[in-house]
C-alpha cells in the first residue's frame, strides 16, 4: 500500500510539472498578446471614434498588424528599402530621435539573426570564474595597435537576453562553436532546457586547449644542509 501511495505522489508531481512547462509559456504568450492588444487599442481608440463615429474593439490593433505586413512588404524590394534607408537619413538628422531610433534598431536587428547588424557567432567564454564557461554572442571583432585581434562579446542573462555582460576578451579567451544564432538563443532562453545537437562537440573542444596550456607542478623535497662534522663540542672537565 505504500508503494502505490509512492507511485501515485511521483506520477502527481510528474503530471504536475508537466502541465507547468506547457501551461506557463502559452499563458505569458496569452498576457502579452493581450497586453499589446490593449495598449495598441488604447493609442489608436480616439482615432477609430473620430473617423466611425464610435468605438470599435480590435481595429487599432488590427490596423497596425496590417501596417506592419505592409511595411514588410514594401522592405522586400530594392525600392522600398532604398525609401527606408532615405527615411532612415532624414531621422539622423533629428538630435534625439536619432540615437534613440538607432538604438531601438540595432537592438532589434542584433536578435533576428542579420549577421550584419546582429550577433556574428556563438562563442563558449570562460566567465564567470575559472572553470566555468558561458554562452556568448560576438557581436564585433577589431585588432589593436600591435594587430592582436579583440573580440566584443555579450554574455546573456537567462531567461532575458536582453540583458547581460559586455566582454572585451582576445581570441585565446573564447571557443568559437558551430551553434547557429537561433539555437543559442534557445539556450538561453530555455535556461538549457533546449540544447543544440553540438554543445557537447563545443564544450568537449575546450579540454584539449586546457590540456595544452597546463602546467605540472613537481614538488621538491626539502634541502637538507650538510652537518658540520669537523667541528664538535667537547664536555666541560670539572
Amino acid at each position: 500500500m505504500k508503494k502505490f501511495w509512492i507511485s501515485a505522489l511521483k506520477w502527481l508531481r510528474t503530471a504536475f510539472l508537466a502541465g507547468i512547462f506547457v501551461v506557463v509559456p502559452i499563458g505569458i504568450s496569452i498576457w502579452i498578446l493581450i497586453w499589446i492588444f490593449n495598449s495598441v487599442d488604447g493609442l489608436l481608440g480616439p482615432l477609430v471614434k473620430h473617423i466611425f463615429g464610435r468605438n470599435i474593439p480590435g481595429v487599432g490593433f488590427g490596423f497596425t498588424i496590417v501596417v506592419i505586413f505592409v511595411v514588410g512588404a514594401i522592405m522586400s524590394n530594392v525600392l522600398g528599402k532604398r525609401l527606408v534607408r532615405w527615411g532612415e537619413h532624414q531621422l539622423g538628422k533629428v538630435p534625439l530621435l536619432n540615437r534613440v531610433y538607432g538604438t531601438l534598431r540595432d537592438i532589434f536587428q542584433s536578435f533576428s539573426g542579420n549577421e550584419t547588424r546582429g550577433f556574428m557567432q556563438v562563442v563558449l567564454v570562460e566567465f564567470p570564474s575559472k572553470g566555468m564557461h558561458s554562452i556568448g554572442f560576438i557581436t564585433n571583432e577589431a585588432k589593436d595597435k600591435n594587430g592582436k585581434k579583440i573580440i566584443n562579446v555579450f554574455i546573456p542573462h537567462a531567461p532575458n537576453p536582453m540583458t547581460g555582460y559586455m566582454q572585451i576578451v582576445g581570441e585565446e579567451s573564447i571557443t568559437r562553436t558551430n551553434i547557429s544564432i537561433e539555437e543559442g538563443l534557445k539556450l538561453v532562453v530555455s535556461v538549457g532546457r533546449i540544447c543544440p545537437p553540438n554543445l557537447g562537440e563545443a564544450i568537449s573542444s575546450i579540454q584539449p586547449q586546457a590540456d595544452s596550456g597546463a602546467t605540472t607542478v613537481v614538488s621538491q623535497p626539502p634541502e637538507v644542509k650538510p652537518t658540520d662534522t669537523t667541528k664538535t663540542d667537547k664536555p666541560d672537565l670539572v
